[in-house]
């Protein structure tokens, strides 16, 4: 009978909410452009799929869609350095074989270091590009300083 009466009781008196399940019932503010509202949440988010593709093609380029302009300006100009080492040692590469030089080997293997680097570079673009997107939510003002027990984070939290 108890267990009956209890069951009822659950049933018929309404769920309490708490004030942060209670869905948001504000209007989006008027335009009067007729411009197209966006959630400032998405307003610039990049899926870390493109960023991927982005930052494979040409490396840096997911890096500046996500807002992380000095890794993609890091990136581009590795990307830079890679290329043209390697068609530098090339050359090099083609002047040592015309004079049957006995240093073509070692000049070959060179050539093939920095196609492993260029290689290396769009990988690694993609990977980070990746990641940062799937990071951009993330707080900026996330600080970590040295205390003299340990390290310590500090992390703000907005007030309701």
């Amino acid at each position: 009978m108890r267990r009956v009466l209890a069951v009822t009781f659950l049933s018929v008196v309404p769920s309490l909410r708490l004030a942060g399940q209670v869905p948001d019932t504000t209007p989006p503010p008027l335009v009067t452009s007729g411009a197209l509202v966006v959630a400032p949440d998405t307003a610039h988010r990049i899926r870390p799929m493109g960023a991927f593709l982005r930052s494979l093609l040409v490396p840096g380029w997911g890096q500046a869609a996500t807002g992380r302009r000095v890794s993609g300006a890091l990136f581009a100009t590795w990307e830079g350095v890679s290329a043209m080492m390697t068609l530098k040692a090339q050359s090099e590469m083609h002047y040592l074989k015309e004079t049957h030089s006995a240093n073509l080997r070692a000049k070959r293997q060179e050539v093939q270091d920095w196609i492993v680097l260029w290689v290396f570079n769009h990988l690694f673009a993609g990977a980070e590009a990746f990641v940062s997107a799937h990071l951009q939510d993330f707080p900026k003002d996330l600080k970590i300083r040295a205390f003299p027990g340990g390290l310590g984070i500090s992390l703000p939290v907005p007030r309701p």
